[in-house]
């Protein structure tokens, strides 16, 4: 094999709570993490040079260490004494600092594509743990489907899929520091919670209208209270259709579930008037069975 052709696939929480803050500064999280089927898309290419080349679509993006495409290929070459080459095309499609986990689905990507190229025949769970050494979020990205992280996000379980449905993103113009969210984040003034067993029956019992209505983000207190278009944007979905919507992540993504694609079709051009959201798509859950 000389080349691969990957998708990266993003992700949404479905709920998002924070417990506590660590002696070590890390956040512990209970969070449903999901995966959807809007993607970047991956081509690695082996070269004679001993090198890594690394191209994207979005001249802002850099192509050397401080992209985690190239910090991964380059952990994998060093661990194995890789002494060809690697030429990686990144065509990036999910917003970037977006709460989505763009940046650590193409690692993810990069891991499974040099697995395969060089036949490693590592495990799944043995590039999870190469993952996590780029990112928390890396090893969910390797993993993909509807699971339960624990801890500060390294501890996973796959539940039950989330029911068939549509899926609405929506990014208004602006880039948010997950650093900035959690270091305002006032755990003590919260004065709820968002139910995680409660969202976990209801994906037991594929009940999509108690999912949906009990959706739930803590860091939505940051990061909306900054940005108000970002609620402004949940408003509008739920206006027109969605029988849930909430922001992904430390934001500024928010995504709405909804049970009909006229629904997601009127909400699609509802949501594109805003004047600060340029990125919306129309996307479903992408599901993995337990």
């Amino acid at each position: 094999m000389k080349q691969i052709k990957l998708k990266a696939y993003a992700k949404i929480n479905l709920g998002l709570d924070v417990l506590r803050k660590r002696e070590d500064g890390y956040h512990e999280v209970r969070m449903i993490m999901q995966t959807i089927r809007l993607f970047d898309r991956i081509t690695m290419t082996k070269t004679r040079k001993n090198d890594i080349y690394l191209k994207t679509n979005l001249s802002f993006l850099p192509t050397d260490e401080r992209n985690l495409v190239y910090r991964a290929v380059k952990m994998m070459k060093e661990e194995f004494d890789i002494q060809e080459g690697i030429r990686i095309e990144l065509n990036k499609k999910i917003p970037v600092c977006a709460g989505m986990a763009g940046g650590s689905t193409d690692a993810a990507a990069a891991l499974v594509g040099m697995n395969q190229l060089f036949q490693l025949k590592l495990s799944e769970k043995q590039l999870m743990e190469y993952g996590v050494k780029l990112g928390a979020d890396v090893p969910y990205c390797i993993m993909r489907g509807t699971a339960l992280s624990e801890g500060i996000g390294e501890k996973l379980s796959r539940v039950a899929p989330i029911p068939g449905c549509y899926i609405l993103i929506a990014k208004p113009n602006l880039n948010v520091s997950t650093k900035f969210v959690y270091e305002n984040l006032n755990l003590p003034a919260l004065k709820s919670h968002p139910d995680i067993d409660l969202l976990l029956r209801a994906l037991e019992e594929e009940d999509l209208y108690t999912l949906a209505s009990n959706l739930g983000n803590v860091l939505e207190t940051v990061t909306i209270e900054r940005y108000p278009v970002i609620e402004q944007v949940k408003q509008s979905m739920l206006a027109k259709g969605a029988i849930g919507a909430l922001m992904s992540g430390s934001g500024p993504t928010v995504f709405g579930i909804f049970d009909s694609e006229a629904k997601i079709k009127d909400a699609y051009r509802e949501v594109r008037r805003i004047q600060s959201v340029r990125q919306v798509y129309i996307t479903e859950p992408f599901q993995i069975r337990k």
